[in-house]
């Protein structure tokens, strides 16, 4: 491994293809980046958020995904409290709405390929709902969509489900089971992406793997809270009676692998 090139010592996304993500990222990871050659260049050395937002990261504001994302994206529904960050569901007051519901989404400005991606957060409990955390990027980036996630259903919250997409290819959810409720406190999740695997963590602990069909795209590291619709199956019916819904997160970080 190199050295820690992004930590957030108080922080607090699953995208679809129709996320609007802003910059273009490069093609492949053939060729490394001045990111992970030379951290201090790229100002994502020691990014402390427990005084609010960073000039490195971004809230989606004013749109939405589309598809079985019940939410628009407002930079409003993500907010900076007690040295941790809110990212909210909640009742979209926006006179201009087109879906019932707001969420908040937090992500990156820049992209980051092989390497330790960890976050420590506390999910939401509650039917219909997605705390997550995961790298992506795709066509609005120029690029396939490729994307490694951790997700916690709130219907569910002794579970983590784990997925990954390969130039559109996915299909690859795996459900693990945790032993303890997400939504009750902190607890530390890590996806370690390689050339030939990606490998996930839960408090330290290596609990699941996969060697095939590996995203290859530099991507960025993305967060939010959503709730669904048309995915009663997947997610149960969205329960709106408890508005505003909050994931927390309290930190991240990312250790680049020189692969």
């Amino acid at each position: 491994m190199k050295k820690v090139i992004f930590t957030a010592a108080s922080l607090i996304i699953c995208a679809s293809m129709l996320c609007s993500c802003g910059e273009k990222g490069a093609d492949n990871m053939n060729d490394v980046t001045s990111v992970a050659e030379n951290p201090a260049e790229s100002g994502l050395l020691n990014v402390d958020l427990s005084s609010g937002d960073s000039e490195f990261f971004e809230a989606a504001d004013g749109w939405c995904n589309g598809s079985m994302f019940n939410v628009t994206w407002r930079k409003d529904n993500c907010t900076f409290e007690n040295g941790k960050m809110q990212l909210i569901i909640d009742e979209d007051k926006n006179v201009a709405k087109t879906v019932p519901y707001s969420g908040g989404e937090y992500r990156s400005k820049d992209f980051y390929g092989y390497g330790r991606y960890e976050v420590s957060m506390k999910a939401i409990k509650n039917d219909g709902v997605v705390s997550s955390f995961f790298t992506y990027t795709g066509p609005s980036d120029g690029n396939p969509w490729d994307e490694i996630d951790v997700e916690i259903l709130g219907k569910d919250t002794t579970k983590v489900q784990f997925n990954y997409f390969t130039d559109s290819v996915g299909n690859h959810e795996y459900l693990h089971d945790l032993g303890f409720d997400a939504s009750e406190d902190f607890h530390k999740y890590a996806i370690e992406w390689h050339k030939d695997k990606i490998v996930w963590f839960v408090d330290g602990v290596e609990v699941y793997s996969v060697t095939e069909n590996i995203p290859v795209t530099k991507s960025k590291i993305m967060m939010n809270a959503w709730c669904g619709t048309g995915v009663d199956g997947w997610l149960n019916a969205f329960d709106d009676s408890k508005m505003p819904l909050a994931a927390e997160y309290e930190s991240i970080s990312f250790t680049a692998f020189d692969e």
